[in-house]
């Protein structure tokens, strides 16, 4: 995916068109992200982003220890799951994969960082009063996840044809999932607890940092820049495009 070259960036998708909007194509799904630049410096998922030459990390050793080590220890996160159980990984890797569209090396590792999320009982601090523990939630949609893939195409969510285990995820979104476990959950909101869950995992990863172009802790240096947007931290870049995909969509609604 990207460009010809490693280092070329394309021209930028044209964002008046509605059809970058998942819910305004067809068939729903995301955009090929080729239409952005290769990654050029540090990481980003997929090794594409907006802002090709942007490496939060480079910023490492100006942030106070504590700071680092938060930061570090994301970086770390064990492969090795011990909340999930080992017949439950491959399934919640692809259905965190999916979510994310992650469709290639390298990853945010965001299944391992929800193991750890769970396994210490760093929860959000609160639930739904008609739910289940969020860990046991978890649980109950990984197998339920199989249940409806075995249901489908006799075989594990994780060993669907992509397409399959698409299709199976965007029911689950739509809240259209019913039998086996599905039965004891309320679907809602089973999608609103793994949505929140995956969410705060992949943005709390520097990869996810270098993505969107976020400048990182704010401490100890602070953030100088309290007027518009387009005015940049000193250690910020500037994007590929510098076209506002909100702005454009807006004005072309009109």
């Amino acid at each position: 995916m990207g460009a010809s070259d490693e280092g070329d960036a394309v021209a930028p998708r044209d964002l008046t068109r509605p059809d970058h909007l998942p819910n305004l194509r067809p068939d729903g799904r995301a955009p090929d992200p080729s239409w952005l630049p290769r990654q050029r410096r540090g990481t980003t998922p997929q090794m594409i982003g907006r802002y090709p030459d942007y490496d939060v990390l480079a910023s490492m050793p100006e942030w106070d220890p504590a700071t680092a080590k938060v930061v570090q220890d994301r970086m770390d996160v064990s492969v090795e799951m011990t909340f999930f159980h080992f017949e439950e990984h491959a399934t919640v890797r692809r259905f965190c994969d999916i979510v994310m569209a992650q469709d290639s090396e390298p990853r945010v590792p965001v299944a391992e960082l929800i193991d750890r999320k769970l396994f210490t009982g760093r929860l959000d601090g609160f639930q739904y009063d008609d739910m289940p523990n969020d860990r046991d939630t978890w649980h109950m949609v990984v197998a339920g996840l199989d249940d409806v893939a075995r249901a489908r195409h006799a075989m594990s969510f994780a060993e669907c044809p992509i397409a399959d285990a698409q299709r199976i995820v965007a029911s689950f979104a739509k809240s259209q999932l019913s039998g086996f476990t599905w039965n004891e959950l309320n679907v809602a909101r089973a999608w609103s607890v793994c949505l929140r869950g995956i969410l705060s995992a992949f943005y709390s990863h520097p990869w996810a940092w270098n993505e969107i172009g976020f400048g990182g802790p704010a401490y100890p240096e602070g953030y100088m820049r309290l007027g518009p947007l387009s005015i940049l931290e000193p250690r910020e870049t500037p994007g590929a495009t510098s076209m506002d995909p909100v702005r454009q969509v807006m004005d072309s609604s009109q």
